[in-house]
């Protein structure tokens, strides 16, 4: 294989194959899984993969951050070369890919190593999966932990005394950590879960760059991934009620649906025909210019895509000869890592995808990039530059990928779950449904009429037909002699399908915030020039070449406002901070606090603090409070407050309350939960609420109470 001056040989030899001219020549050994196609690069890449599963499993992992870099005992996968540790998603998605499939066993005990129970202060009981260290100091504003139960679903068939007990726990987790997000993650307002994108979340390469330094934004913004994962993981509630006669069972089928529903509605975008990877806040839903492939996969994998808007979007999101970027477009003057990036086991979701639709060119593009990028590199790496497909390019400050590790787990279990259900179309149930682009047919079978797949107790044998009349191959006649499934492939014709070209566009930088005036009975926007102007989440007005002057009127409730900038070709910028605007009042003075409420209606809440138990990029400290509110004549209201970590003052997530004119409502502040309560974190020696002890507090200053507009009245009520 020749790639941009490079040039790779897999030579296949009696115990195995050898691969001279990557950047990691290696010596291979046969493996007992085997593939036996006319591509020994194809074969030999399968077999690498296997040797990276070996050289992943350890019985002690260690991080800096753990137990003062000390070996923590274990049975576990390290997560990579470079990263020696277990974390939820690198683990989850692994196990999702193909480490489940291969390594049942060794995969469940590094899934229990993310269980936890909770410990003082937390209230007694309890059973959770972990968030791991992240943005603002972790869960709620990283909430991706769910997907956990998309890899614990493959390994509760209880066919053996382990599988029973992992059932048993699985389920434990589930109900607790699905009660818990719901109690604190999920908005019923607009009917999703808030948190960060899923395993996008090295803020600046992704989200505005002003979230380098205000994490509040993500706490409260709406991720397509992490509320896709949060939707499989209660259907598998669901599942796991009904075997058990528990009747939670419909209550997670009413709460999947409404959730599948939302989601569809409210990330997707028609003038791009793709899904956006977040919208923003519950009073500022801007429709953002920002897509990300492993969120576009799982929600069409998820079944929540209608087929023509998932085929529609395949089509859409953007791919180079080298392969698909992880998000587009691209984000100017930033590193390489996510942004201009791509990420092999992201890869392995969009070919999963693009089998679910039957989306050709898509299957085909992933397969070969897939192979290329472990070809080029010798090795299952984390990630690789968009445009060269290189382990590292020399872009100045821009140099990238910042980080990259050799044998990345993901990856490994990418390549895996490529060739195993990818080309020969084995599903985790057994049954062989091939879905092979006629493209890759002069690759795969040469001269040769057939193909195989070795596996454990089985072979699955692929025969091409006679005449290619289509782009796809698929499953004919299928016939088992012993322990051979031997499928007869036939041709056929796709829906046409094609891919987008243009994955290296970059966004233009997002603006500052709008400068507003106060101008008797209005208020005074000026937009630069190249601007478009939200308020309230809704396109209001664009500027040309020239600033412009926006008049808005003057209204009893809050208004947000932010700017986006317009690029070529139309890409618009991520927004710029948003500046809200609004008559407020001010509760200060001890707890519980007293607040009359001048007029009835919605009223938004704030409180103002400093959490300065963490840097901004890590740890378990994000303090989390439960604010009741108590106003007469109408039932106690509670919602959650989200307090990140940063050493400036800043206000919390809002919670969103009714009174009626005059009433006097009284505030209080109750514990909340974060992840220093589980008790995995004793373990945390990289931070406050570790080892030392729980601790879940922030500097309280006053409450900041805001009228918002009214409702919409529902169709049928006056």
């Amino acid at each position: 294989m020749s790639w941009r001056g490079q040039s790779v040989e897999m030579a296949q030899g009696g115990q195995g194959y050898v691969l001279s001219g990557a950047a990691r020549p290696r010596t291979i050994p046969s493996q007992p899984l085997r593939s036996q196609t006319a591509s020994p690069l194809f074969d030999g890449l399968f077999a690498l993969a296997q040797l990276e599963v070996q050289q992943a499993q350890v019985e002690s992992i260690t991080d800096s951050a753990f137990d003062n870099g000390k070996p923590i005992a274990c049975p576990c996968f390290e997560t990579g070369e470079k990263w020696r540790y277990v974390w939820t998603r690198d683990l989850s998605y692994a196990a999702d890919l193909g480490l489940a499939r291969v390594s049942p066993e060794r995969t469940r005990a590094s899934l229990r190593f993310k269980l936890s129970g909770v410990r003082p202060p937390a209230a007694a009981g309890g059973f959770f999966v972990a968030q791991d260290t992240g943005s603002g100091g972790s869960w709620p504003i990283s909430s991706d932990r769910v997907v956990w139960f998309l890899a614990a679903r493959h390994l509760i068939d209880g066919k053996d005394a382990d599988g029973s007990r992992f059932a048993d726990e699985t389920w434990r987790a589930l109900t607790y950590t699905l009660a818990q997000d719901r109690q604190f993650v999920f908005d019923d307002s607009v009917g999703l879960y808030r948190g960060e994108t899923s395993y996008l979340d090295w803020r600046e390469q992704s989200y505005p760059r002003w979230t380098a330094n205000d994490v509040a934004f993500i706490a409260q913004s709406f991720a397509l991934s992490t509320n896709v994962l949060q939707y499989q993981a209660l259907r598998l509630g669901e599942q796991m009620a009904r075997r058990r006669g528990d009747a939670r069972a419909a209550t997670y089928a009413r709460q999947a649906d409404a959730l599948a529903k939302a989601i569809d509605r409210a990330f997707w975008r028609e003038d791009r025909g793709l899904y956006m990877s977040y919208i923003g806040t519950a009073e500022h839903r801007v429709p953002f210019e920002a897509y990300d492939l492993l969120g576009l996969a799982l929600v069409i994998e998820s079944g929540i895509a209608p087929p023509d808007r998932a085929r529609r979007a395949l089509s859409r999101y953007p791919a180079l000869e080298s392969g698909s970027p992880v998000i587009w477009p691209q984000q100017p003057d930033t590193a390489i890592y996510h942004n201009r990036a791509i990420w092999p086991f992201v890869s392995a979701y969009s070919l999963r995808a693009a089998r679910t639709v039957g989306h050709a060119p898509r299957i085909a593009h992933e397969i070969r990039s897939l192979m290329r990028g472990a070809a080029l590199a010798g090795s299952n790496m984390e990630n690789f530059e968009l445009v060269t497909q290189a382990v590292h390019v020399d872009d100045g400050a821009l140099s990238g990928p910042v980080v990259n590790s050799p044998r990345q787990l993901w990856s490994v279990a990418a390549y895996l779950d490529m060739v195993i259900e990818g080309v020969f179309g084995v599903g985790e149930d057994g049954s062989v449904k091939p879905m092979l682009p006629a493209q890759l047919v002069p690759m795969l079978f040469g001269d040769r009429d057939e193909i195989s797949l070795q596996l454990v107790q089985r072979k699955v044998t692929l025969r091409r037909p006679r005449a290619i009349e289509g782009d796809l191959l698929v499953a004919g006649t299928t016939r088992v002699d012993g322990v051979n499934t031997v499928v007869d492939l036939v041709a056929t014709r796709s829906t046409q399908a094609t891919l987008a070209t243009d994955a290296a566009a970059f966004a233009p930088a997002s603006p500052q915030a709008p400068l507003v005036h106060a101008a008797g009975t209005q208020w005074r926007v000026t937009l630069p020039p190249g601007t478009r102007l939200y308020v309230d989440g809704q396109r209001r007005a664009d500027a040309g070449t020239s600033s412009i002057a926006v008049t808005l009127a003057r209204q009893p409730y809050q208004q947000c406002l932010s700017l986006t900038r317009i690029g070529e070709g139309g890409i618009e910028s991520l927004h710029g901070p948003t500046h809200c605007i609004a008559d407020q009042t001010t509760v200060a003075g001890e707890w519980p606090r007293q607040w009359t409420a001048t007029s009835g209606g919605r009223f938004s809440v704030r409180l103002d603090f400093v959490n300065p138990h963490g840097p901004i990029n890590t740890g378990i400290t994000a303090a989390v409070k439960t604010l009741v509110v108590d106003c007469p004549g109408q039932p106690q209201q509670t919602g959650t407050l989200v307090m990140p970590h940063g050493q400036a003052r800043q206000l919390s997530s809002a919670v969103v309350f009714d009174a009626r004119a005059g009433a006097q409502c009284r505030f209080d502040l109750r514990d909340g939960f974060n992840m220093s309560y589980l008790s995995h974190f004793a373990h945390y020696t990289g931070g406050t609420g570790g080892a030392a002890g729980a601790l879940n507090s922030a500097e309280l200053g006053e409450l900041h109470v805001v009228r918002l507009a009214d409702l919409p009245a529902k169709a049928g009520t006056q």
